[in-house]
């Protein structure tokens, strides 16, 4: 109300007084500052509804997101010589050529340059970390300055994470479903079918009572068949944005996955 009041006394309109007070938000925060006015006539008259509500967060939200990309746009520069860095995820700056810290927000997609996919070309992904870990080895800094060793570990072990993570079915799976807010439960079954249970409980017994490498082979080729049409589903699924029923499978991949552990540990024993 005092801001009114002073705009009434100056003869300052409200649309120029935005624009001088926020010249980074501009148009964007005149319409969310006018969007906020129509509202709280609304509420004046007893009127306060979802829709609008909902229109008045949008608009804050474009606001704080204008506001947020222009700050970042200006605080990331290179660490030492402060030329601007416009890639994402970025290793090393593009004028002085000096490793850079691990940036926030960039996903293991985005730093082994894959599409977010379930059905990743894990050939192109290998050559991928090759690449960058010949660029990034900390070896290759030993007689650098401190930071320069620092930063390269760091961006070495993202690496190294982001690789296999993205290399497996399972795991580039649930991280697919992390990215979309969505996590499996560690040690409880109180979600698996009850025939997967009894399945998988057959397996198991029939595991611990093989004798010869012949019978655990059998055991990882049938366990191998069954991963690869979960695979196929589950790719199907995260495609068509299905993500509880990719969350369901992956869990069963889950199952599989630790029995194929087992067969290699049991074939170890064996030979």
């Amino acid at each position: 109300m005092r801001i009114l009041g002073f705009l009434r006394t100056s003869g300052v309109t409200w649309t120029s007084w935005i624009r001088q007070t926020s010249p980074v938000v501009g148009v964007e925060a005149v319409q969310c500052m006018r969007s906020a006015r129509k509202d709280s006539c609304r509420r004046n008259a007893n009127f306060v509804g979802f829709g609008v509500k909902s229109e008045r967060m949008c608009d804050l939200k474009k606001v704080r997101s204008c506001r947020s990309c222009s700050t970042q746009a200006v605080r990331v520069k290179c660490w030492r010589c402060k030329h601007p860095l416009h890639d994402s995820p970025v290793f090393f700056c593009s004028a002085c050529k000096v490793v850079q810290p691990p940036g926030d927000g960039a996903s293991f997609f985005n730093i082994m340059s894959c599409d977010v996919s379930f059905a990743v070309d894990t050939k192109a992904l290998q050559r991928r970390y090759l690449q960058l870990q010949r660029s990034l080895h900390p070896d290759n800094f030993s007689q650098k300055s401190v930071e320069e060793q620092e930063y390269s570990q760091h961006q070495s072990a993202l690496v190294n994470k982001a690789y296999k993570t993205l290399l497996k079915p399972l795991s580039r799976g649930l991280y697919m479903l992390e990215l979309e807010g969505m996590r499996i439960d560690e040690g409880t079954d109180s979600g698996a079918d009850a025939d997967l249970l009894m399945e998988l409980m057959e397996i198991n017994e029939e595991l611990a009572e093989a004798r010869t490498a012949e019978e655990a082979d059998k055991i990882s080729r049938d366990t191998k068949g069954k991963l690869s049409v979960l695979t196929e589903k589950i790719d199907a699924a995260l495609r068509t944005g299905e993500l509880h029923a990719a969350k369901a499978l992956l869990a069963q991949m889950k199952y599989f996955s630790n029995i194929e552990d087992k067969v290699k540990e049991k074939l170890s024993d064996l030979m």
